[in-house]
């Protein structure tokens, strides 16, 4: 049913009307678990700017020719526009829509803010991206006096009083319940599914509703026979298994009888900090692949420093023209979070692996992280100057004059030279 979904026929009954009375609101005694989704979370954030676009179709996307576009607002979803489809599809689809190059640093600004807020309400907030996270609010009612729904319309009415965006919210007994409602509700609504009535919410959906059913799942389904969740709730276990797979049978039918045992965990150890790039076209320059090795590793850098973590092992991704892809990788002597080891280890990987082949993607990534306020290692044929000093000034700038204002100069454009 994928992240818009709308509200089907018949479940008109578990949406909750801005400003509806207590007495409309549907019973949400049990239903603990909250499901906050930005709707179209990186063109709102644009359009805070830009109010003249209001209204009309609008597109964020890269600049560059194999560009996917990131958001849309919902006047070009209307056209059949959606995230990560490639931007000369989107272009065909709708060649009217403005389109916008995307502004990361406020969309983390943003983020922060909203995850913020949810913290206010409740510890137990565990995010999925930088636009959407669930919510455990049952340790919270009695503080707040408020009930689950009261909850979600105060999440919607001060974020979009903070940040100027709107959100949509799902309210159910359980997370994968909620993520449904939530996706059922946009944009800018609130469904909220009593716990008495969450068969009744969930068997006429569709199979692919179900979390974790993908298309090959869904055809595999759908070929037995099955094409709603009643279908799947009604099925023997044993027969679910032979269709789908021994997990994946059992785990679909606890979800069609409404079961979903995950609780909502607040922090989720990270295992790696990666970043990688798509060339506008294929690049046989291995110089070119070695400068922006170097801005990635900045980036890598840079947001290990802001999580407090540093990580013992660099690895690299290379996609060749032809899409063959390898990965390399290597195990450091300590951990560390700044840009110029992390830049070193991924350059020698890269000379090593990297055949003739013109390349169309390149990635580093470090792993196997630990806190970075560990006691740092001291040794007497340390390098000279002090890499780590310069970066951490360098992060200091950035913050305060934007992200162009201190960088290496091999990535400086001939203009800028």
């Amino acid at each position: 049913m994928g992240r818009n979904a709308q509200l089907p026929g018949g479940h008109e009954r578990f949406l909750v009307r801005t400003g509806a009375p207590r007495a409309e609101v549907p019973d949400d005694s049990g239903c603990g678990v909250l499901h906050v989704d930005m709707d179209a979370f990186y063109a709102a954030v644009e359009l805070r700017t830009r109010p003249e676009l209001v209204g009309r179709p609008v597109v964020v996307a890269g600049a560059g020719p194999r560009s996917v576009v990131l958001s849309a607002t919902y006047e070009a979803r209307r056209y059949g526009v959606r995230s990560a489809m490639p931007a000369a599809t989107a272009r065909k689809l709708c060649p009217d829509a403005v389109w916008l190059p995307p502004s990361r640093d406020a969309y983390r600004e943003v983020s922060d803010g909203v995850m913020a807020l949810f913290r206010d309400i409740t510890p137990l907030v565990e995010p999925l991206s930088l636009d959407e996270a669930f919510l455990d609010v049952s340790g919270a009612l009695r503080r707040l006096s408020a009930t689950p729904a009261d909850i979600g319309v105060r999440i919607r009415e001060r974020v979009a009083a903070d940040h100027g965006i709107t959100c949509s919210v799902g309210v159910g007994r359980a997370k994968f319940v909620a993520k449904l409602a939530s996706g059922m509700a946009k944009p800018d609504g609130m469904v909220v599914v009593p716990a008495a009535q969450t068969l009744s919410f969930l068997h006429p959906l569709p199979v692919s509703a179900l979390w974790g059913v993908g298309k090959r799942t869904e055809d595999a389904l759908r070929s037995h026979g099955y094409a709603t969740i009643a279908d799947v709730a009604a099925a023997p276990v044993d027969r679910l298994r032979r269709s789908v797979g021994a997990a994946a049978g059992e785990h679909l039918h606890a979800l069609a009888h409404g079961h979903d045992d995950r609780h909502v965990v607040p922090e989720s150890e990270e295992k790696s900090v990666g970043a990688e790039h798509t060339f506008d076209a294929d690049v046989q320059d291995r110089g070119a692949c070695e400068r922006e090795l170097l801005r990635l590793a900045q980036r890598v850098a840079a947001t290990l420093r802001r999580k407090a973590l540093k990580g013992r092992t660099v690895s690299i991704k290379v996609r060749f023209s032809d899409f063959r892809t390898i990965t390399r990788a290597r195990t450091l002597s300590a951990a560390t979070d700044v840009a110029h080891e992390v830049h070193a280890t991924a350059t020698e990987l890269f000379r090593e692996a990297a055949s003739g082949a013109a390349v169309r993607l390149v990635g580093v990534r470090v792993e196997g992280l630990t806190a970075g306020d560990a006691a740092e290692q001291l040794t007497f044929d340390a390098p000279e100057p002090r890499w780590r000093d310069a970066e951490v000034a360098a992060d200091d700038a950035r913050s305060r004059f934007g992200a162009a204002a201190v960088r290496p100069a091999s990535l400086l454009s001939p203009d800028e030279r």
